[in-house]
């Protein structure tokens, strides 16, 4: 009887498959929807959202108008529909000029000396004296009210934030055994920064980022009810609740449906953030 003998080769075990967290995939249905409305609202609007019709003032949620008409008579889902466009622009615009000013700066005021980081900390202290509302405020009325005032004003008060985090996280990285041998093996020192370190740095900011997306379109939608943001007749969540807040008893659909609005996106991108963060944690 003749035994035959079978090699085998021998495998590597498959790498296991990280599942998407369940804030992951919420994250991704609504925002995905937020940005297929701000891309094409004319596909879902019933109306022209700056139609006027003065036979349908103030009009209740209908079937005809599911969301009510405003004192114009207009429609106010298509008006909550279009504003999108504006509060997603608020969204990436007013976060992406701080996200990528301050990443880089606190990039190099991590890894340079204590007197780089004394004097960093002094502007860090100066700037979180004040409420950061207050600030942007302040800023805003002096360079006049429009959605690039409000841009600027963010920018100039929010990179510190990104800074302060990115730095505090460098300063973790830059004592480990990668950055002493890319030292030892005479890498200048940018080259150091933003090559080795940051990359590795960098995953906290961008989970923040997530998050402050959910801030600036309450801050948006903050200074448009105040006037200081987007301007009349644009469509904006924050015109829309200004519009409304004088009719809170007998319309109160021109005020509670933009607010949902605010809640539903700004969730989106809080659970974006948190999906994110347990996406990329190590231990997973």
């Amino acid at each position: 009887m003749s035994v035959v003998a079978v090699n085998s080769v021998a495998t590597p075990p498959r790498r296991r498959r990280r599942a998407l967290p369940s804030t992951a995939v919420s994250a991704i249905v609504i925002l995905g929807a937020s940005l297929f409305i701000a891309f094409f609202p004319w596909l879902v609007a019933p109306f022209d959202h700056n139609v006027f019709d003065y036979t349908a003032i103030m009009q209740a949620p209908s079937l005809i108008h599911p969301f009510g008409t405003d004192n114009f008579g207009r429609d106010v889902l298509s008006r909550v529909l279009h504003a999108y466009r504006i509060d997603m622009q608020i969204a990436l615009f007013a976060t992406i000029g701080p996200f990528i000013f301050g990443t880089l700066i606190g990039a190099l005021v991590g890894y340079s000396g204590r007197w780089v980081d004394a004097i960093f900390g002094r502007v860090v202290d100066a700037v979180i004296t004040f409420p950061f509302l207050v600030l942007v405020i302040a800023i805003v009325s002096v360079l006049g009210p429009g959605l690039g005032n409000m841009y600027i004003a963010v920018g100039i008060v929010g990179w510190v934030f990104y800074a302060r985090l990115v730095a505090a996280e460098i300063r973790v990285q830059r004592r480990l055994d990668y950055a002493d041998a890319a030292r030892a093996m005479g890498y200048g020192h940018l080259r150091i920064v933003f090559r080795h370190l940051l990359p590795n740095a960098v995953t906290s900011a961008v989970v923040y980022w997530m998050t402050d997306m959910a801030l600036a379109i309450l801050l948006g939608s903050s200074l448009g009810y105040l006037g200081l943001g987007a301007q009349p007749p644009a469509a904006e969540w924050g015109v829309l609740i200004a519009d409304g807040k004088n009719f809170m008893t007998t319309a109160w659909w021109m005020t509670v449906f933009p607010g949902i609005a605010i809640v539903v996106t700004g969730l989106g991108f809080s659970l974006a953030g948190d999906g994110m963060a347990e996406l990329l944690r190590p231990d997973r």
